[in-house]
């Protein structure tokens, strides 16, 4: 027998080098190498046969080429999917524990079983009782939902031979391991090959693939970022554990738009999609409160109104504090300073406190007026009018500047019932085509604040 190689993984890239690296040479991470045993090379490594195929013009398209998706009864998770699941599409769905990932899988493989065909749930955390209970309490029963407790991926894929599902659920693919590899599950070296080998068996066989991966502390997802790679969809779910909203975003999507993002709300009997976000993210909203600003926002194709709120205070100690929450943070001290140089309000020396209510996170610029009059509005101590709907992007000279889709926006806030929108002057030439709002247009940020707080 010849001599057994070690070998080195990186654990943020999976970069793989014959002897230990302070630091990756791929990624750049430091301290970032695991030693494992070499790989053993033999034939018929993968547990599918390779089918030989020869090259065919692009342009000629196959009879059954046509794009199939295959919806469900959830039209916030198609809408992220860009119309529905893909068959032969791989999506890895990442997400902090307990925010309800397995949930929403297990209520997607039910009704993909009601609709479409057999489904294959497979869990190598829980056992079968575990899930049965969580289906009950879900009132969950399809007769073509089949569950494995299984982390060997030579006995998935033959689970998978034997039904041929149109679905299947890997729960999670940190528990999966590959026979042939002497690594740990969850080691750099399975995730990439067990992702391979997941990836093939969808292609080949045409079944739509969700895998769950788990997240690390910082949020990102676990593993070498080699992952994202393989997959065609990378989805994120999020949501505070204090609260019942659940967001759903698309991080990558072969098949559709990337700035989408689902609402649902979970509650006794599991996820329920949100029809109206913009009524949950506006609850409990008081008005004649200073630092209180709705800003009408855009997650994909979707208005969205939001309520900003800034706190603006003296410092207690020698150096300010800035915190942001659901907005980018150098977003908010490049605001703050265009309002301290060109409008004159003094907050070098104050604390100031950005938050976005209901734990949507925005990242567009347009939130950039609403960021503005909330901190205006809470140094001046003067309410913004409760009835006014902001929307605008600042520049560093104070100017502020139209924004996109601003026809959408428009619609979701006279829906709503505001009266009042506060707009870039370049946007008024939609005030026609909405008669019950009244538009306020600016220029300038000293403009946007004479408007808003000063006649309130």
């Amino acid at each position: 027998m010849g001599r057994t190689k070690t070998v080195f993984f990186c654990g943020e890239c999976g970069y793989e080098a014959g002897k230990w690296l302070g630091r990756c040479p791929a990624c750049g991470a430091w301290n970032s190498f695991c030693e494992a045993p070499g790989r053993q090379k033999r034939q018929g490594f993968s547990f599918l046969p390779a089918a030989r195929q020869a090259p065919e013009p692009l342009t000629t398209a196959a009879p059954d080429a046509v794009e199939e998706r295959l919806p469900g009864r959830f039209g916030e998770l198609d809408r992220v999917l860009g119309g529905g699941i893909v068959p032969g599409s791989v999506a890895l769905l990442g997400g902090a524990p307990g925010i309800g990932k397995s949930t929403l899988l297990l209520q997607l493989a039910a009704q993909a079983a009601e609709r479409h065909g057999i489904v294959l749930y497979v869990s190598g955390e829980e056992s079968r009782r575990q899930v049965q209970m969580r289906a009950r309490r879900l009132k969950l029963s399809s007769e073509r939902l089949y569950f494995l407790a299984e982390t060997d991926l030579e006995g998935i894929c033959r689970a998978v031979e034997e039904l041929s599902p149109v679905l299947l659920i890997i729960d999670s693919i940190q528990t999966t391991f590959h026979p042939d590899l002497p690594l740990a599950a969850g080691s750099v070296g399975q995730l990439c090959r067990c992702t391979a080998e997941l990836v093939r068996l969808a292609k080949s066989r045409n079944i739509a693939c969700f895998l769950v991966g788990h997240v690390t502390k910082e949020g990102n997802l676990a593993g070498p970022r080699v992952l994202e790679h393989m997959v065609d969809v990378v989805l994120s779910f999020e949501g505070e554990r204090h609260q019942n909203l659940r967001l759903l975003r698309a991080v990558k999507n072969r098949f559709g738009a990337t700035d989408e993002v689902a609402v649902f709300a979970m509650g006794e009997g599991g996820l329920e999609e949100v029809e109206n976000p913009s009524a949950i993210f506006l609850a409990g909203r008081s008005g004649g409160v200073p630092g209180s600003v709705v800003v009408a926002a855009l997650e994909g194709t979707r208005p969205i109104l939001v309520e900003i709120q800034a706190l603006v205070c003296p410092a207690a100690y020698g150096s300010p504090r800035r915190a942001a929450t659901g907005v980018d943070y150098n977003r908010v001290v490049l605001i703050a300073a265009v309002l301290e140089k060109r409008v004159g309000l003094a907050l070098a020396g104050q604390d100031i406190y950005v938050g976005v209510v209901g734990g949507l996170r925005i990242g567009e610029p347009a939130a950039d007026l609403g960021i503005a009059l909330a901190l205006a509005s809470s140094y001046r101590n003067a309410a913004v009018d409760r009835e006014m709907v902001v929307a605008g992007e600042i520049g560093l000279t104070g100017e502020v500047r139209a924004v996109g889709y601003m026809d959408q926006r428009l619609k979701e806030a006279a829906r709503l019932g505001f009266r009042r929108v506060l707009v870039p002057w370049r946007n008024l030439d939609l005030q026609k085509k909405y008669p019950d709002l009244e538009f306020t247009g600016v220029k300038t940020v000293r403009d946007a604040l004479d408007q808003a707080i000063c006649q309130c």
